[in-house]
Protein backbone atom coordinates (compact mmCIF):
# COMPACT_ATOMS: atom_id res chain seq x y z
CA UNK A 1 0.00 0.00 0.00
CA UNK A 2 1.30 3.46 -0.89
CA UNK A 3 2.23 5.76 1.98
CA UNK A 4 -0.50 8.24 0.99
CA UNK A 5 -3.13 5.48 0.90
CA UNK A 6 -2.00 4.21 4.30
CA UNK A 7 -2.11 7.71 5.79
CA UNK A 8 -5.53 8.34 4.29
CA UNK A 9 -6.97 5.05 5.56
CA UNK A 10 -5.59 5.62 9.07
CA UNK A 11 -6.75 9.22 9.37
CA UNK A 12 -10.15 8.43 7.90
CA UNK A 13 -10.71 5.55 10.34
CA UNK A 14 -9.65 7.73 13.27
CA UNK A 15 -11.99 10.53 12.20
CA UNK A 16 -14.87 8.11 11.71
CA UNK A 17 -14.50 6.52 15.17
CA UNK A 18 -13.86 9.89 16.88
CA UNK A 19 -10.28 9.11 17.88
CA UNK A 20 -9.75 12.41 16.06
CA UNK A 21 -12.87 14.37 17.11
CA UNK A 22 -14.26 17.46 15.35
CA UNK A 23 -12.00 20.45 15.72
CA UNK A 24 -8.77 18.44 15.89
CA UNK A 25 -5.99 20.36 14.16
CA UNK A 26 -4.16 18.18 11.65
CA UNK A 27 -0.75 19.83 11.50
CA UNK A 28 1.43 18.40 8.74
CA UNK A 29 4.57 17.98 10.83
CA UNK A 30 2.78 16.34 13.76
CA UNK A 31 0.67 14.02 11.63
CA UNK A 32 3.53 13.01 9.35
CA UNK A 33 5.61 12.10 12.39
CA UNK A 34 2.74 10.27 14.10
CA UNK A 35 1.89 8.23 11.01
CA UNK A 36 5.47 7.58 9.97
CA UNK A 37 5.19 9.13 6.51
CA UNK A 38 6.77 12.10 4.77
CA UNK A 39 4.84 15.31 4.26
CA UNK A 40 4.16 14.74 0.55
CA UNK A 41 2.02 11.59 0.97
CA UNK A 42 0.42 13.17 4.04
CA UNK A 43 -0.65 16.15 1.93
CA UNK A 44 -2.19 13.74 -0.59
CA UNK A 45 -4.09 12.02 2.20
CA UNK A 46 -5.31 15.32 3.63
CA UNK A 47 -6.41 16.44 0.17
CA UNK A 48 -8.54 13.31 -0.18
CA UNK A 49 -10.04 13.83 3.28
CA UNK A 50 -10.87 17.41 2.33
CA UNK A 51 -12.64 16.14 -0.79
CA UNK A 52 -14.57 13.72 1.47
CA UNK A 53 -15.70 16.67 3.59
CA UNK A 54 -14.03 15.23 6.70
CA UNK A 55 -11.32 17.91 6.86
CA UNK A 56 -11.51 21.63 6.12
CA UNK A 57 -9.39 24.74 6.38
CA UNK A 58 -10.08 26.87 9.44
CA UNK A 59 -8.68 30.39 9.71
CA UNK A 60 -5.79 30.53 12.13
CA UNK A 61 -5.57 26.76 12.55
CA UNK A 62 -4.95 25.24 9.13
CA UNK A 63 -6.66 21.94 8.43
CA UNK A 64 -9.05 20.63 11.09
CA UNK A 65 -11.52 17.77 11.40
CA UNK A 66 -14.95 19.10 10.41
CA UNK A 67 -17.70 19.60 12.95
CA UNK A 68 -21.11 17.93 13.04
CA UNK A 69 -23.79 20.41 14.03
CA UNK A 70 -27.55 20.17 14.42
CA UNK A 71 -27.88 21.93 11.07
CA UNK A 72 -25.47 19.45 9.48
CA UNK A 73 -27.60 16.57 10.74
CA UNK A 74 -30.80 18.04 9.31
CA UNK A 75 -29.15 18.72 5.95
CA UNK A 76 -27.65 15.24 5.73
CA UNK A 77 -30.98 13.60 6.48
CA UNK A 78 -32.76 15.73 3.88
CA UNK A 79 -30.42 14.31 1.26
CA UNK A 80 -30.55 10.84 2.79
CA UNK A 81 -34.34 10.70 2.52
CA UNK A 82 -34.28 11.65 -1.14
CA UNK A 83 -31.62 9.05 -2.00
CA UNK A 84 -32.57 6.11 0.19
CA UNK A 85 -36.30 6.22 -0.41
CA UNK A 86 -35.60 6.05 -4.15
CA UNK A 87 -33.09 3.26 -3.58
CA UNK A 88 -35.59 1.23 -1.55
CA UNK A 89 -38.16 1.57 -4.31
CA UNK A 90 -35.69 0.36 -6.92
CA UNK A 91 -34.52 -2.50 -4.69
CA UNK A 92 -38.11 -3.71 -4.38
CA UNK A 93 -38.29 -3.83 -8.17
CA UNK A 94 -34.82 -5.23 -8.88
CA UNK A 95 -33.42 -6.84 -5.73
CA UNK A 96 -32.35 -10.47 -5.36
CA UNK A 97 -34.86 -12.40 -3.25
CA UNK A 98 -32.10 -14.70 -1.99
CA UNK A 99 -30.00 -11.80 -0.74
CA UNK A 100 -32.83 -10.09 1.09
CA UNK A 101 -34.18 -13.36 2.52
CA UNK A 102 -30.77 -13.86 4.17
CA UNK A 103 -30.90 -10.31 5.54
CA UNK A 104 -34.42 -10.91 6.82
CA UNK A 105 -33.21 -13.89 8.85
CA UNK A 106 -30.38 -11.84 10.34
CA UNK A 107 -32.56 -8.89 11.28
CA UNK A 108 -35.05 -11.27 12.88
CA UNK A 109 -32.22 -12.61 15.05
CA UNK A 110 -30.55 -9.27 15.77
CA UNK A 111 -32.29 -8.71 19.13
CA UNK A 112 -30.14 -11.50 20.53
CA UNK A 113 -27.02 -9.97 19.01
CA UNK A 114 -27.81 -6.66 20.68
CA UNK A 115 -27.85 -8.32 24.09
CA UNK A 116 -24.49 -10.10 23.80
CA UNK A 117 -22.33 -7.51 25.54
CA UNK A 118 -19.82 -5.09 24.04
CA UNK A 119 -19.53 -6.67 20.56
CA UNK A 120 -23.24 -6.20 19.92
CA UNK A 121 -22.92 -2.78 18.32
CA UNK A 122 -20.13 -3.75 15.95
CA UNK A 123 -22.11 -6.83 14.90
CA UNK A 124 -25.22 -4.74 14.33
CA UNK A 125 -23.33 -2.07 12.38
CA UNK A 126 -21.78 -4.80 10.24
CA UNK A 127 -25.28 -6.08 9.45
CA UNK A 128 -26.41 -2.57 8.51
CA UNK A 129 -23.35 -2.23 6.28
CA UNK A 130 -24.28 -5.45 4.50
CA UNK A 131 -27.85 -4.19 4.12
CA UNK A 132 -26.45 -1.03 2.52
CA UNK A 133 -24.28 -3.14 0.20
CA UNK A 134 -27.30 -5.24 -0.81
CA UNK A 135 -29.30 -2.08 -1.48
CA UNK A 136 -26.50 -0.72 -3.66
CA UNK A 137 -26.27 -3.95 -5.64
CA UNK A 138 -30.03 -4.07 -6.12
CA UNK A 139 -30.32 -0.48 -7.33
CA UNK A 140 -27.98 -1.04 -10.26
CA UNK A 141 -27.46 2.70 -10.72
CA UNK A 142 -23.82 3.76 -10.26
CA UNK A 143 -24.69 7.45 -9.95
CA UNK A 144 -27.18 6.87 -7.16
CA UNK A 145 -24.80 4.46 -5.43
CA UNK A 146 -21.93 6.98 -5.61
CA UNK A 147 -24.10 9.68 -4.04
CA UNK A 148 -25.21 7.35 -1.23
CA UNK A 149 -21.64 6.19 -0.60
CA UNK A 150 -20.44 9.76 -0.19
CA UNK A 151 -23.31 10.56 2.16
CA UNK A 152 -22.72 7.46 4.31
CA UNK A 153 -19.24 8.70 5.18
CA UNK A 154 -20.80 11.50 7.22
CA UNK A 155 -23.76 9.47 8.48
CA UNK A 156 -21.43 6.85 9.89
CA UNK A 157 -19.73 9.48 12.05
CA UNK A 158 -23.12 10.53 13.40
CA UNK A 159 -24.22 6.95 14.03
CA UNK A 160 -21.04 5.93 15.82
CA UNK A 161 -20.97 8.94 18.10
CA UNK A 162 -24.58 9.76 18.88
CA UNK A 163 -26.62 6.57 18.62
CA UNK A 164 -25.63 4.73 21.77
CA UNK A 165 -29.12 3.85 22.97
CA UNK A 166 -29.83 0.12 23.03
CA UNK A 167 -33.58 0.68 22.76
CA UNK A 168 -32.99 2.80 19.66
CA UNK A 169 -30.75 0.11 18.17
CA UNK A 170 -33.44 -2.52 18.64
CA UNK A 171 -36.06 -0.20 17.13
CA UNK A 172 -33.75 0.50 14.20
CA UNK A 173 -33.29 -3.24 13.66
CA UNK A 174 -37.06 -3.69 13.49
CA UNK A 175 -37.33 -0.78 11.07
CA UNK A 176 -34.67 -2.31 8.84
CA UNK A 177 -36.55 -5.60 8.98
CA UNK A 178 -39.71 -3.86 7.75
CA UNK A 179 -37.77 -2.36 4.84
CA UNK A 180 -36.30 -5.75 3.94
CA UNK A 181 -39.71 -7.42 4.08
CA UNK A 182 -41.23 -4.71 1.88
CA UNK A 183 -38.45 -5.28 -0.65
CA UNK A 184 -39.10 -9.03 -0.54
CA UNK A 185 -42.81 -8.36 -1.12
CA UNK A 186 -41.86 -6.33 -4.22
CA UNK A 187 -43.86 -3.43 -2.79
CA UNK A 188 -41.90 -0.37 -3.84
CA UNK A 189 -44.21 2.15 -2.18
CA UNK A 190 -44.13 0.29 1.13
CA UNK A 191 -40.33 0.02 0.92
CA UNK A 192 -40.07 3.78 0.42
CA UNK A 193 -42.52 4.48 3.26
CA UNK A 194 -40.72 2.11 5.64
CA UNK A 195 -37.45 3.84 4.77
CA UNK A 196 -39.04 7.24 5.41
CA UNK A 197 -40.22 6.12 8.86
CA UNK A 198 -36.80 4.68 9.72
CA UNK A 199 -34.99 7.86 8.68
CA UNK A 200 -37.46 10.03 10.59
CA UNK A 201 -36.72 8.16 13.81
CA UNK A 202 -32.98 8.06 13.10
CA UNK A 203 -32.85 11.83 12.60
CA UNK A 204 -34.86 12.50 15.77
CA UNK A 205 -32.50 10.26 17.74
CA UNK A 206 -29.41 11.98 16.34
CA UNK A 207 -30.81 15.46 17.00
CA UNK A 208 -31.82 14.52 20.53
CA UNK A 209 -28.36 13.19 21.30
CA UNK A 210 -26.59 16.18 19.74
Amino acid sequence: MRASDRAYATLRAQIMDWTLPPGTVLGEVDQASRLGVSRTPLREALSRLTADGLVATQAGHGLVVTDISTENIRELFEVRRALEESAAQLAAERGSAETFEALEREFLAVAGVLEDGDPRRSAYYDLVRRFDDALDDAVGNPYLVAAMTSLRTHLSRIRRHFIDDEDRLRDAAREHLTIVQAILARDSQLAAHATHVHLHHAMRSALKAS
